[in-house]
């Protein structure tokens, strides 16, 4: 990926990865835009980083997504890119069925139809450019699931099935298609406690790697990071029953 003098739309940009990615874009001379949905978190960013774009979008609401997209491309002509990154990850106790199912549906909302939402509303903008980029961010957990959060594992697998059949129908187009999937890595996406974990990947380590691998051509359009290698290559490895039991522990 051409990762200089590109114009980004970067989705959950306002902290975590997402955040971390609109920051190392925007270091390298990009015009970085950022959305989500707490206006307070985004022009924390903003302030930090001067000459970022923020705009406010609820990524489950169709409505929302499709004005985010007129309005970056409006005030935008230039845009050349979009990070499909936010998502959210919630605990569900499948035992209290049906209790779960609003988390369940707002997972799916979030992580899955809302980047087909946003990539739809954008990807007619994007073939009509020299050269453009969709990049969808999954998880190593789309390979080898976490019983904990049943959705956001399956969302993430799907995403990864996404991404391959996007990447097919677009190979003879501009647009690029390209899949970001990380490990566990140290952020709040599901509280303080993963922030401070020695056993997930230090943001900063994560977002260094990353960035070098984007820069090239990553394999298969997948960016994997060393750390995710030994789940995203489980099943291949005969190892899937293995990876399962270790993040599963009984």
């Amino acid at each position: 990926m051409q990762t200089t003098g590109n114009t980004i739309l970067i989705t959950g940009g306002g902290s975590g990865i997402g955040r971390g990615l609109a920051e190392a874009f925007h270091r390298q001379g990009n015009q970085v835009i950022i959305s989500g949905r707490r206006a307070a978190a985004l022009a924390e960013v903003k302030a930090a980083n001067p000459g970022m774009v923020a705009f406010t979008v609820d990524m489950t609401d169709p409505a929302s997504i499709s004005a985010l997209a007129a309005q970056v491309i409006a005030a935008h002509p230039s845009l050349n890119a979009v990070i499909n990154n936010a998502g959210i990850m919630v605990n569900e106790d499948v035992l209290a069925a049906p209790d779960y199912l609003a988390t369940a549906e707002a997972t799916i909302a979030t992580n899955l139809l809302g980047p087909i939402r946003l990539t739809a509303a954008l990807l007619p903008h994007l073939l009509a450019q020299p050269k453009a980029s969709v990049l969808t961010v999954s998880s190593g957990l789309a390979f080898v699931s976490m019983a904990a959060t049943p959705t956001y594992s399956a969302t993430k697998a799907a995403i990864h099935s996404y991404s391959q059949a996007l990447r097919h129908q677009l190979r003879n187009t501009a647009v690029e298609v390209i899949e970001i999937v990380p490990p566990y890595v140290q952020t709040f996406l599901q509280g303080a406690h993963q922030a401070s974990d020695p056993h997930a990947m230090p943001l900063a380590e994560y977002l260094q790697e990353t960035m070098a691998l984007l820069a090239g051509q990553p394999e298969n359009g997948e960016v994997l990071v060393q750390r995710v290698h030994p789940l995203r290559y489980a099943e291949q490895n005969g190892k899937a029953a293995e990876m399962f039991g270790f993040i599963n522990p009984v």
